[in-house]
C-alpha cells in the first residue's frame, strides 16, 4: 500500500510513529547535527541522490545511508519518501507560488494549470481512497453518542459543511472552529464520542490540540490531512489523506470536498430508510420554508 494509502495505526517504523525531532532521538549528537538541516529545509533536499545528499552535508555516502537507517528507513528511496511528505507539511503560500509551471506564461496559463492540478488531486483520492474504511467510518458516526468537529482558519469551511450537512440527517453533530470553542467542547466530550479532526500542512495548533485532549478523554478520534507526518495523523485513531496541493498562493479543497461528499453519502445510505424518513419534513420546508424566496 502506497502513501495515500495510509491511514490505520499499526505498527509503523520509526519515521511514521514520531514528528522529526523524535527521529533525531535515534542518532548519536554528531549524526544529528548533521542531518537535522535537511528535516527541517527538506525541499531542498528532495530531489537528491544518495551522491548528491552526502556531498551536500560533508559527508561520504556510506555514512549518510546508516543515518537514513538509523532514524528507521528500510531504503534511501522511502527516505526520499518521507522529504516529499514533509516539503508538502512545511509548504508556504510563497513556495507554492514560486512551484508554478506557468509562471512566466500569461494568466489563462495560469488557470489551465490550476484545474489541472484539481483533477489530479481528485485523481489522487480517487485512487487511493479505502471505500470501505468510509463505510465503516459511517457506521461509527451513527453509533456515536456526539460528535464534535474540529477545524480552524480555512479548515472551518470544511466544518461547517459538514456540520451543515450531517444536521439535515438528523445527527448530532456539533463545530468548533475558534481556539476558546474547541477548549470547552473537547472538555465535556469521553468515551463513545466521535471528533473529527480537519487540518493540514503543520496543522493548526488548536486542532492538534484538541483532537489530542479529545483522545485522552476517550473519545475516538478521525483526522482528515494531507500528509501522513502531519501531527493530525500521528494524533488520530485513524486518518484520511486529501492532497490540497495546488499551483496558486493557497490551498486547494477540491479533493477534501469530495472526501466529504463521499462520507455523506456514505451516511445517508447507512440507515436509507430513517434518511428518506427524516428528508419528508425537510422536502416540506424546502417547498414551503419561510426561508426560500417566492414571487408575490
Amino acid at each position: 500500500m502506497g502513501v495515500r494509502g495510509l491511514g490505520r495505526k499499526a505498527h509503523a517504523p520509526k519515521h511514521k510513529q514520531g514528528s522529526s525531532s523524535t527521529l533525531l532521538r535515534f542518532l548519536s549528537p554528531k549524526r544529528q547535527e548533521l542531518i537535522r538541516p535537511v528535516l527541517e529545509h527538506p525541499r531542498g533536499y528532495v530531489l537528491l541522490s544518495v551522491r548528491g545528499l552526502a556531498r551536500k552535508l560533508g559527508a561520504d555516502p556510506a555514512t549518510t545511508i546508516r543515518i537514513v537507517q538509523g532514524m528507521g528507513f528500510a531504503s534511501f528511496q522511502e527516505f526520499q519518501r518521507y522529504l516529499h511528505e514533509l516539503s508538502i507539511l512545511h509548504a508556504t503560500s510563497l513556495e507554492r507560488m514560486h512551484t508554478s509551471s506557468a509562471r512566466d506564461s500569461n494568466i489563462p496559463a495560469h488557470m489551465r494549470e490550476t484545474l489541472e492540478r484539481n483533477l489530479k488531486n481528485l485523481q489522487i483520492l480517487r485512487h487511493s481512497l479505502d471505500f470501505q474504511r468510509v463505510a465503516a467510518l459511517a457506521r461509527r458516526i451513527y453509533k456515536a453518542r456526539r460528535i464534535l468537529l474540529l477545524g480552524g482558519d480555512l479548515a472551518a469551511s470544511l466544518i461547517t459543511y459538514l456540520e451543515y450537512h450531517l444536521s439535515v440527517l438528523g445527527l448530532n453533530a456539533v463545530s468548533a472552529s475558534t481556539p476558546g470553542a474547541v477548549a470547552h467542547k473537547v472538555r465535556n466530550v469521553g468515551k463513545g464520542d466521535l471528533v473529527v479532526a480537519i487540518s493540514y500542512r503543520r496543522g493548526l495548533r488548536q486542532t492538534v490540540e484538541g483532537l489530542q485532549q479529545a483522545r485522552a478523554n476517550g473519545a475516538y478520534g478521525v483526522g482528515i490531512t494531507d500528509t501522513y507526518v502531519s501531527p493530525i495523523a500521528r494524533f488520530a485513531d485513524e486518518f484520511f489523506l486529501t492532497s490540497v496541493e495546488t499551483t496558486s498562493f493557497g490551498a486547494s479543497y477540491v479533493a477534501p470536498m469530495a472526501f466529504l461528499e463521499t462520507l455523506l453519502v456514505a451516511c445517508a445510505n447507512y440507515r436509507r430508510g430513517r434518511t428518506l424518513a427524516h428528508l419528508k419534513e425537510v422536502d416540506e420546508e424546502q417547498r414551503h420554508g419561510f426561508r426560500w424566496y417566492q414571487e408575490s
